[in-house]
This record gives C-alpha cells, sequence and structure tokens, in this order.
C-alpha cells in the first residue's frame, strides 16, 4: 500500500513540472459571424469587456488573449452569445481562432468565430 501511495505521488509531482506556455492580453479581438439562411458574413470588431451585435445575437467579449511574443500565434477569446430577445446564453466560453469547432456556438441560423486578438 506504501508503494502505491508513493507511485502516484511521484507521478502528480512529475506533472507538475509541465511548462506552460505564456499569454498575452490583447486589447480586444476580432471575429466572424456568419448568417446561414442568407449566406452573408461580417466581421465584429470588438474590444475586451465589449459587446456587440450579429443578427439576433449580442456578442460580449471577456478577453482576448494570444501566445506571448506571437501575435500571430493562435488567439483565444472567452465569448459570452445571447439571444436578444429574451436574453438566453446560448454559448459562454473559450473559443480559439485555430479550432472554432472544438468549443464552437451551436445554434439553428449563426456561426460565430475567432479569427485573432487586436494588439
Amino acid at each position: 500500500m506504501r508503494a502505491l501511495w508513493l507511485t502516484l505521488g511521484l507521478c502528480l509531482a512529475a506533472g507538475a513540472g509541465v511548462a506552460q506556455e505564456v499569454a498575452t492580453v490583447a486589447q480586444g479581438a476580432i471575429l466572424r459571424g456568419l448568417d446561414k439562411i442568407n449566406g452573408q458574413a461580417s466581421d465584429l470588431d470588438l474590444a475586451n469587456g465589449e459587446m456587440g451585435a450579429f443578427g439576433t445575437l449580442d456578442v460580449e467579449l471577456g478577453e482576448c488573449r494570444y501566445p506571448e511574443g506571437n501575435p500571430a500565434g493562435d488567439s483565444y477569446a472567452y465569448l459570452t452569445i445571447r439571444e436578444q430577445n429574451g436574453g438566453a446564453v446560448v454559448f459562454s466560453g473559450w473559443m480559439l481562432a485555430s479550432s472554432p469547432a472544438l468549443n464552437a456556438l451551436e445554434h439553428a441560423r449563426y456561426d460565430i468565430w475567432v479569427l485573432r486578438c487586436k494588439i
């Protein structure tokens, strides 16, 4: 039993030393929205903490981050998206520019994804 706890402790300690990439908080983000009914796409230029509208959705940007020293790298943004009529939250979370399908908005009419952070 003692050996099991020792092994478990060593495994946890080994994982604690894993380096994480340092991120820089940007001034805002550029998002793209698509109306799937009429095929129109347009961009939203939002500052951190700002809200914008796309169709019948209100899009709020918490903040946008990118890898330190690499502004052209993979950006990710914290978004809260609500329906305008009723205010029901349809998306809340981090969205990655390189993998928008990883944590995507699931809406019958609209798609919204992160293009890049504003520097």
